[in-house]
């Protein structure tokens, strides 16, 4: 499979400065290999956009702990006590995009479309700064499209393709993500043949997905757990 790296491979497409969209939802559908990977680098000064940090010490929790970023951009960052006193010690710049916004901006990053007019966070200090306009009697604040360098997102499977399949809620984010990163590594727990996955199946088509990583972890009680 022309596409299949070594999780240490992911490292040579990441610079310091770069801009990642890392998906997940809490723990769900978190890239934790690749998260593992650039914990352990010494990549430094990058800006996150994910919904949240992971939790304390997981995920993208290991990632603001190892020194790596310089800022956070996302929804939820309180599920993670780290990210919470780091912003306080000022270690860490947090930008909140409320989360319905977060996904229609990268979705617009991924279609090429510049921004969009929402109503959301009008009249709040996340509207500060913002281009305001009144569509039918009502104000609206102007959201620009998010784009990332790399995009490290999490499926359950890919075909030797390139192709992907989500797992359930696992899907979240990754798939907008996938369109929106000038560079796209997929973590899988499972490669197939091409032609095994349906249709219906493939959500992210292989032409968005440069290289593919293997999943180290292992799905126990439902969570995924490192191996021993």
């Amino acid at each position: 499979m022309k596409k299949l790296i070594k999780p240490t491979e992911s490292l040579k497409h990441i610079k310091n400065g770069d801009t990642l969209l890392v998906g997940g939802f809490g723990l769900s559908g978190t890239p934790l290999t690749l998260i593992d990977e650039l914990a352990a680098s010494d990549k430094k000064e990058l800006t996150i956009v994910s919904n949240n940090l992971g939790e304390a010490g997981k995920g993208l929790g290991k990632l603001l702990l190892s020194g790596c970023l310089k800022k956070a951009k996302g929804s939820y960052f309180t599920t993670n006590r780290d990210a919470v006193q780091a912003w306080s010690d000022g270690d860490l710049e947090i930008e909140l995009v409320p989360q319905g916004t977060l996904a229609e901006a990268i979705r617009c990053g991924g279609a090429g479309i510049g921004g969009f007019y929402t109503k959301t966070a009008v009249g709040t200090k996340l509207a500060e700064g913002k281009d305001e306009k009144v569509f039918d009697g009502e104000k609206y604040i102007l959201e620009k499209a998010i784009k990332g360098d790399v995009s490290l997102i999490k499926a359950l499977k890919s075909d030797t393709l390139g192709n992907l399949f989500y797992d359930h809620t696992g899907r979240n984010f990754n798939a907008a993500m996938a369109t929106a990163g000038k560079i796209v590594i997929a973590e899988v727990d499972e490669i197939v043949e091409a032609g095994e996955l349906t249709p219906l199946e493939i959500v992210t088509p292989h032409i968005y997905v440069d290289y593919i990583v293997l999943n180290k972890y292992v799905k126990k009680d439902g969570a995924y757990v490192e191996p021993v």
